[in-house]
């Protein structure tokens, strides 16, 4: 792995994790998808993204299952329920998504979307599960452009490491505002979803791209969602083979044709629009 994002506290990671939504759920799934994790882990994939909504736990005990013996090796991202983002209730909900995780520092906590706790009391846990040392930085999840101006204006905000998005190639409306606002202040975006749905991998022209560059087209999906600065993505492989798959997508170079065809297609927003979420 050799494409780096950086934090603003120096700390590096790679551009290219690994997603566990929906990992976790099916028993019959189990194997193939520790095996998928693993194998990422060793193609450089290191940074894992989880959170305890994620199969009501499940998610999180099969990524501890999988960095078990290999906690140095990786960067462990863990995202708070809203309702659970209090003062009083931020550390016991960290408390067992370390203990379902088998660790005793997550890398990363985010809030998971703003909810009815004030952001202000949100901000002060974070810092008082850092101080505790069960946190080493945090950041938040589908905040937009007016939220995270609001959090600018907390004390201590402006340790907020982060940003995770829904960001693809169907789904380009941070390009407008948001993302050249996190580049402005080196907060590097988090990616979730960065294949699409509905059909995405399927349409003519990522298949047309992929057979010019004879790759996949989740490849040249990624490709395209890593091309910005500061942009970190974390695809969910459920086998090793498309693991696999996806760490080659760093390797994909698009001429002036490529994204020309790809902005007519899947056009850059000319106005500020709602956030998308999922």
């Amino acid at each position: 792995m050799t494409r780096l994002v950086t934090f603003a506290d120096g700390t590096t990671v790679p551009a290219l994790g690994q997603g566990a939504w929906e990992i976790g759920d099916d028993p019959a799934w189990r194997d193939q998808e520790q095996q998928a994790l693993s194998r990422g882990i060793d193609l450089g994939m290191t940074l894992i993204d989880t959170a305890e909504l994620y199969g009501d736990g499940r998610s999180e005990r099969l990524v501890g299952e999988v960095i078990a013996g290999r906690r140095d090796e990786v960067f462990i991202v863990s995202k708070v329920r809203p309702e659970n983002a209090s003062e009083m209730k931020m550390m016991l909900a960290c408390e067992r998504s370390l203990e379902r995780l088998k660790i005793d520092r997550l890398d990363l906590y985010l809030l998971h979307w703003e909810g009815n706790v004030p952001l202000e009391e949100t901000v002060e846990a974070f810092r008082e599960l850092m101080d505790e040392g069960m946190i080493a930085r945090w950041g938040v999840s589908n905040l937009d452009l007016d939220a995270m101006e609001r959090l600018m204006q907390i004390d201590g905000a402006e340790d907020c490491a982060v940003n995770q998005l829904l960001y693809n190639l169907g789904s380009r409306g941070v390009e407008y505002d948001l993302l050249p606002w996190m580049q402005a202040r080196d907060m590097p975006m988090m990616a979730y979803s960065p294949l699409g749905r509905g059909g995405l991998l399927e349409h003519p022209l990522i298949l047309d791209i992929a057979n010019r560059h004879s790759a996949e087209p989740a490849q040249v999906a990624l490709a395209a969602v890593l091309r910005h600065d500061g942009v970190i993505a974390i695809p969910k492989a459920g086998s090793v083979e498309h693991v696999e798959a996806n760490a080659d997508a760093l390797d994909i170079q698009f001429d002036p044709e490529d994204l020309e065809r790809l902005d007519q297609t899947f056009p850059p927003p000319t106005q500020a629009v709602p956030l998308d979420i999922i």
